[in-house]
Formats: C-alpha cells, sequence, structure tokens
C-alpha cells in the first residue's frame, strides 16, 4: 500500500467511522433510510442519485429516494423484472454499469434508463448474514462515473448501512412488540376488574374474543381498552 492509499484509506475509514455514527443516531427505520441515501450521496464519489429498494413479504419497493429520477429509474426495473438493483436482490451481488443503455443484460430496461438520462449506476445488495434487506442503488447522469475503486469504497458503505438498517428495524419492532404487551395487558386487567376472572382466564376470554371475530389479538385488546366505559 502507497502513502497515497495509506491516506486514501484512512479518510475513507473515518468517513464511514462518521457515518456509522450518523446513523446509529437516528431514531426510527424511516428517519434511517433517508439518513442512508443522503450520506451515499455526500460520500460517494459521482452518485447524483441514490435510493433503497427495500424487500418487504417478498415485493420490492422504492423508499427514501433522493430525488425523482430515482422512483422513475426504479419503477422500470420492476415493471420489466431487471435491472441492477434487481439482479443485486435476486443474485446477491453488486452491479455496477457505465453505459445503460448498451447493456446487453437488461435490452428492456437499459435504453429505457438512458433516455431518462441515467447512464451509469451502481446497486449493493443490503444483507446481514442471510438475509437480504434490499438494494442500495447510486445513479449518475454520467458515463463512466462509478470506477472500481468507487465500488469498492461503495461496498464498505453499504455494509455500514445494512448493519444501521436492520438495527432500526429491529428497535421499532421491540418497540411494537412492547406497545402490544402493554395493550394486552391493559385489556386483561380490564376483564379481571369487570368479571372477577384471574390473569389466566382474562387472557383466555380476549383469545376467545379475537378468534370469534376473527380479529387480531392486539386490535381486539385495543378496541376493549379504547371501549372501557
Amino acid at each position: 500500500m502507497t502513502a497515497t492509499d495509506d491516506g486514501g484509506f484512512r479518510q475513507l475509514a473515518e468517513t464511514l467511522s462518521h457515518v456509522a455514527r450518523t446513523l446509529q443516531a437516528e431514531p426510527d427505520v424511516d428517519t434511517t433510510l433517508h439518513a442512508i441515501v443522503k450520506a451515499a450521496v455526500e460520500y460517494v464519489p459521482d452518485a447524483e442519485h441514490a435510493g433503497i429498494s427495500l424487500v418487504e413479504r417478498g415485493k420490492i419497493r422504492t423508499v427514501a429516494p433522493t430525488s425523482g429520477i430515482v422512483e422513475i429509474i426504479d419503477k422500470l426495473q420492476y415493471d420489466f423484472h431487471e435491472g441492477p438493483c434487481v439482479d443485486a436482490i435476486a443474485e446477491r451481488q453488486t452491479y455496477r454499469v457505465g453505459d445503460v443503455g448498451k447493456e446487453i443484460r437488461w435490452p428492456a430496461f437499459g435504453p429505457t434508463a438512458a433516455e431518462n438520462g441515467i447512464h451509469s449506476l451502481l446497486s449493493y445488495r443490503l444483507f446481514v448474514t442471510d438475509r437480504t434487506l434490499g438494494a442500495l442503488n447510486l445513479y449518475s447522469s454520467r458515463f463512466d462515473a462509478f470506477d472500481e475503486r468507487t465500488e469498492e469504497d461503495g461496498l464498505l458503505f453499504a455494509t455500514h448501512a445494512a448493519i444501521a438498517l436492520v438495527g432500526a428495524q429491529r428497535e421499532a419492532q421491540l418497540g411494537i412488540a412492547v406497545e402490544n404487551r402493554d395493550i394486552i395487558s391493559t385489556a386483561k386487567g380490564i376483564l379481571m376488574e369487570r368479571h372477577h376472572l384471574d390473569a389466566a382466564s382474562a387472557f383466555r376470554m380476549l383469545v376467545e374474543a379475537s378468534q370469534s371475530t376473527n380479529v387480531k389479538l392486539h386490535d381486539a385488546a385495543a378496541w376493549l381498552v379504547e371501549n372501557r366505559s
């Protein structure tokens, strides 16, 4: 490694550390997603636009786009079922393209993306262990905007982003779980007082009400709490 390389690596390490601390401080999933794409445009050279293709229940949707063109380009990929972000998710690898209009792998998507003014694309699979969260997509109107060094630096950034995203998702799930538990506990207390039941009998009554009305347990408990009078 040369002195120049060492200096560049040190600068990248400092940048990634700053990004990691910033993302860790974000309070929820939505804010974390916006922080990721904002940082991507700021820190990845020649990235003009960024967005995340999030996988939810087997479907892909665009979240936190930095501009309208991101939504347009992403939708083209979803509609054509081809393109770098679709393949990054399906094939579990990174895709870098410098002239998408001539890309033979995506004969429908490529020319259409070029017609919309996007020529260079860089898509990373966002994952932790074997779980794919989605893809981080970087777009540029320039030809050959991203080189091999940019791809390598961006991969390290995408790794930090995936860790921050899954952490925010877990925090959100934990918050929902705690909220559900508290609502159910309150509903049980109402039934115990109203019908002079023990905790187990009150919970069983709540479950039976949920099943007979085909309503989720949390929703049944919430309805009881809201209509306790």
